[in-house]
C-alpha cells in the first residue's frame, strides 16, 4: 500500500511539472548574415497554444556584436524577428498550426576591429501552454487564493495533457487508416499484376500456336 502511495505521488509530481525548456549556450560572432551560423532550438506545439519565449543575452549594445532572434514554424508562419537584443527579451505568441517552431539566434560582428573570440552568452527559456500564462496577474485579477491558483494551473496542465493524448490518438488513427489503405492498394496491384502475367502467358500460347500452324509445323 505504501508503494502505491509513493508511486501516486511520483506520477502526480511528473504530471504537474512545467512544460518549459531552458538552455544556456555561447554564440560566436561572424561577419555578415549566413544561416549556417544560426543556432536554432526546435519544439512542437499544438494549434492555438500560448508560447512565451524569454531570452537573456549578456553584453551591451555597441560592443561590436549584434544578436538577432527569429521565431518561425515549420509551415512558414512568422512570430517575430527582434534585432540587436541585449538583456532580457520576452516574446509571446499563439501558434497558428500543429507544427514545430524554431527559435533561432544569430550573432553578427559589426566592428572591423580585431576582437579575440567574440561571443555572447544566451539563456533561453521557453514556456508552453499553462506555464506561459502570468498566474500572478490572474491571481490578483480574479482575487484567488494561492491554493486556488495552483489548482487552476494544474487543471489547465491536465487539460493540455488530455488534448495532447487526443491529438496523438487521432494521428495514430490516421496512420492506421493510411497503412490499411496502402496494404489494400498493394494487394489489388499484386492481383492485377498476376492477372496481366496470366493473360500475357495465355496470349503468347495462342499466338505461338497460331504461328506454328501457319507454318505447318503442328
Amino acid at each position: 500500500m505504501a508503494h502505491r502511495s509513493l508511486l501516486s505521488i511520483v506520477l502526480l509530481s511528473l504530471l504537474v511539472l512545467p512544460f518549459s525548456l531552458a538552455l544556456k549556450f555561447d554564440l560566436a560572432a561572424h561577419t555578415g548574415h549566413n544561416s549556417k551560423y544560426e543556432r536554432c532550438i526546435r519544439n512542437f506545439v499544438g494549434k492555438d497554444t500560448l508560447v512565451l519565449v524569454t531570452a537573456i543575452v549578456d553584453g551591451q549594445k555597441g560592443d561590436g556584436q549584434m544578436i538577432n532572434m527569429h521565431i518561425k514554424d515549420a509551415v512558414g508562419n512568422e512570430y517575430g524577428r527582434p534585432k540587436d537584443i541585449v538583456g532580457e527579451t520576452r516574446m509571446a505568441f499563439t501558434s497558428h498550426a500543429d507544427a514545430a517552431f524554431d527559435v533561432c539566434f544569430e550573432n553578427q560582428l559589426t566592428t572591423r576591429e580585431a576582437v579575440m573570440n567574440p561571443s555572447r552568452h544566451i539563456e533561453l527559456d521557453i514556456d508552453i501552454g499553462a506555464d506561459a500564462r502570468d498566474w500572478s496577474a490572474i491571481q490578483a485579477q480574479e482575487k484567488l487564493k494561492p491554493v486556488e491558483t495552483e489548482l487552476r494551473r494544474i487543471e489547465e496542465l491536465v487539460s493540455e495533457i488530455v488534448n495532447e493524448m487526443d491529438y496523438l490518438r487521432t494521428r495514430e488513427q490516421k496512420l492506421r487508416d493510411t497503412n490499411e489503405s496502402t496494404n489494400e492498394r498493394v494487394k489489388w496491384f499484386a492481383f492485377g499484376t498476376m492477372g496481366m502475367l496470366v493473360g500475357l502467358g495465355a496470349w503468347q500460347v495462342v499466338y505461338l500456336r497460331a504461328y506454328f500452324r501457319s507454318k505447318h509445323l503442328i
